[in-house]
C-alpha cells in the first residue's frame, strides 16, 4: 500500500510541478531555482530526519548519494527547467514520458509483449493529449537544442536512479534524501553565478511562492515518495508515473486555469490510463491442471 501512494504522490505532485516551473523561471534561473528549491527541501529534509532519529547515511553511501543528487536533481532538473524557454510544453512533456521505457532499457529489464504494449499506449497517450505538434512547437530558436537537452534529461534521470537503486544500501529514506537535495543544491549555487546568476528579472511574491512550493512539496514530499519506489518497485512498473504527470497538470489546467479541454484531450488520457493499467495490473496466475501439478504459470515480468 505505501508503494501506491508514493506513486500517486509521484504523479500528480510532479503534474503540478510544470505550472510552478513555469511560474519560477520568470524571475529565477535554472540553475537559481535549483539552489533555492533544494536548499528548502535539503534543510526540511535533514530537520526531519533528526527529528525522526533517523541513521546516518552509510559512509560508502555518501558518493553514491552525491552522484545521483548531481545527476537527478541538478543536472536532469535544470536541463528540463532550461528547455521549457525552448520547446513547448507538450514537447517536454512527451520528451519526458520516455522515463519509464529509459528506465526499462537502462536496467536491462526483461519485459514481456504485454508490459511493451502497455508502455508504447502510454506514450501514444501522453502525446494525443499534449498535442506537441500543433504548430506552436517550434515557436522560438533554439528547438533542436531544447529537445536535445530533454533527451540528456530523461537519459540522466534514468540512469542516476537505477544507480541509486543499485550501489545505495543504507537505511535512513529522509536523511538520504536530504543529502541528495543538499549537494544539487550546492551545484547550483556554485553554477548560477556563473550561467546568468540567480535572477534574471525581480523576484515577485508568485516566483518565491512557486519556489517554496517546488522546495517542500516537488522535492522533499515527492522526491522522497520516488526513491522509496524506485527501491520497491521494477524499472518499468515504477516509470509509467512519468505518463501520468501530464494527465494531472492538463486536468489542474482545466479545472483551476480555465485552460481548454477538448475531445482529443479525453481521449488522450483514456489512452494513458489504458497503457499504465496494462503495465500495471498483472493477470491471475492460472494453475496447470491438477493431475499434471498444482504449479502457477509464470507471469510476465511488468
Amino acid at each position: 500500500m505505501l508503494a501506491w501512494i508514493c506513486y500517486a504522490i509521484c504523479a500528480v505532485v510532479w503534474g503540478s510541478t510544470y505550472f510552478a516551473i513555469a511560474v519560477g523561471i520568470e524571475s529565477f534561473t535554472p540553475f537559481g531555482l535549483v539552489a533555492t528549491r533544494f536548499t528548502v527541501g535539503g534543510l526540511l529534509a535533514i530537520l526531519l530526519g533528526r527529528i525522526l532519529k533517523e541513521p546516518l547515511p552509510l559512509k560508502r553511501d555518501l558518493p553514491h548519494l552525491m552522484l545521483v543528487g548531481a545527476l537527478l536533481l541538478s543536472g536532469s532538473n535544470a536541463l528540463v527547467t532550461w528547455s521549457e524557454s525552448r520547446v513547448s510544453s507538450g514537447v517536454a512533456a512527451i520528451v519526458c514520458a520516455l522515463v519509464p521505457v529509459a528506465l526499462a532499457l537502462w536496467s536491462r529489464e526483461t519485459l514481456g509483449a504485454r508490459t511493451w504494449i502497455g508502455l508504447a499506449l502510454g506514450l501514444l497517450g501522453v502525446g494525443v493529449l499534449t498535442d506537441p505538434f500543433n504548430g506552436k512547437a517550434h515557436a522560438g530558436g533554439g528547438y533542436l537544442l531544447g529537445i536535445g537537452a530533454l533527451l540528456l534529461a530523461t537519459t540522466i534521470w534514468s540512469y542516476g536512479t537505477l544507480h541509486g537503486k543499485k550501489h545505495i544500501q543504507g537505511s535512513g529514506l529522509i536523511t538520504q534524501v536530504g543529502v541528495q537535495m543538499l549537494t544539487a543544491a550546492v551545484i547550483g549555487l556554485v553554477l548560477a553565478p556563473l550561467t546568468g546568476g540567480y535572477t534574471h528579472h525581480p523576484l515577485t511574491l508568485k516566483a518565491g511562492l512557486a519556489a517554496l512550493y517546488l522546495g517542500v512539496f516537488g522535492s522533499l514530499i515527492a522526491f522522497s515518495a520516488y526513491i522509496y519506489l524506485a527501491k520497491a518497485w521494477s524499472p518499468a512498473k515504477m516509470g509509467t508515473y512519468a505518463y501520468l504527470n501530464p494527465l494531472v497538470a492538463v486536468l489542474l489546467g482545466s479545472l483551476y486555469l480555465a485552460e481548454p479541454f477538448n475531445l482529443r484531450m479525453a481521449m488522450g488520457m483514456l489512452v494513458i490510463l489504458a497503457g499504465v493499467a496494462i503495465v500495471q495490473i498483472r493477470p491471475r496466475s492460472r494453475l496447470l491442471p491438477l493431475k499434471t501439478a498444482p504449479v502457477a504459470v509464470r507471469e510476465e515480468v511488468a
